[in-house]
């Protein structure tokens, strides 16, 4: 959704966007500062954690539970239920079911394990991604919401390609919302970074990139087995290098099919007309 001008998306009688960038870069705070000025608020991560995954990661809660005997005598008794609490905010039960590859003395996963959950990870967040229309529509029609925030992933930019015209993700998206690049600087990564280590966030690789990054960070530390390296430093290390891997393919995808705004920006909106017209300035500054 392209405007022509920045008063035809100032006028425009309803608004959708579509926010994207590094995880942590202000995304979610936006959308739930625009849910308290009458937005709604659709949180990706929120749809696959449920209604993707949702089964996945309450069968690994159990899978836990059945390990201990008092538990698992209960459970087989349907004496007691189990499930996920993910919110908005708390992404955790996603996250530790994605976990990390390593050492599962340490708390991480068998390489071929984390493979398999990153790959219904992908196909998960496809599928959030492409009901975005229908909940635009939901929005207007059961709740009377006349403007929509999709808030996405840091992985958003894994699972589309912005040089393909016909990408399914892209073609979803695009005629229905603006599509706003939220940018970091180098400094907000180092931030990012280290925030990531102290509240880990849901990761996804690309096949390929997980793979040549792991044998990268063996090779580095001497490591033979995959079972001798320590989850916890790898997560830290795939994270930092996967933010610098994706910095210039949100650039891409914004040059492309949407706009920019500035981290620092978005700090300073403080209600639903802030916002609207700080996109209204993106799409000038495009236009220029």
């Amino acid at each position: 959704m392209l405007f022509d001008t920045p008063d035809a998306f100032r006028a425009a009688p309803r608004h959708a966007v579509t926010v994207f960038g590094m995880a942590g870069v202000g995304k979610t705070r936006l959308a739930a500062l625009l849910r308290k000025n009458q937005w709604f608020h659709y949180s990706a991560d929120y749809r696959i954690g449920t209604r993707y995954m949702g089964e996945f990661i309450v069968d690994n809660f159990k899978a836990e539970a059945m390990k201990v005997p008092f538990l698992r005598e209960l459970l087989r008794s349907d004496s007691i239920k189990i499930d996920s609490n993910i919110t908005f905010a708390n992404l955790d039960p996603l996250s530790t079911y994605l976990g990390r590859p390593g050492d599962t003395d340490k708390g991480g996963l068998p390489l071929a394990e984390y493979q398999r959950r990153q790959e219904q990870h992908r196909v998960a967040e496809i599928a959030a991604l492409q009901d975005v229309p229908r909940f635009i529509e939901r929005a207007d029609k059961l709740y009377g919401y006349s403007n929509f925030i999709a808030d996405t992933g840091g992985s958003l930019i894994e699972v589309v390609d912005p040089s393909d015209p016909d990408d399914p993700v892209i073609a979803a998206l695009k005629p229905h919302t603006v599509m706003l690049y939220i940018r970091g600087t180098e400094a907000d990564a180092a931030e990012l970074i280290r925030r990531f280590c102290q509240n880990p966030k849901p990761m996804y690789y690309q096949p390929e990139f997980l793979v040549a990054k792991w044998a990268e960070f063996k090779r580095m530390h001497g490591i033979e087995n995959d079972a001798d390296v320590d989850p916890e430093a790898f997560g830290a290390w795939g994270f930092e290098a996967l933010l610098h891997d994706r910095l210039p393919r949100y650039q891409a995808l914004a040059d492309a099919h949407g706009y920019v705004v500035e981290a620092r920006d978005i700090a300073a909106v403080n209600d639903g007309e802030d916002f609207i017209e700080l996109v209204a300035e993106a799409i000038g500054k495009r236009m220029r």
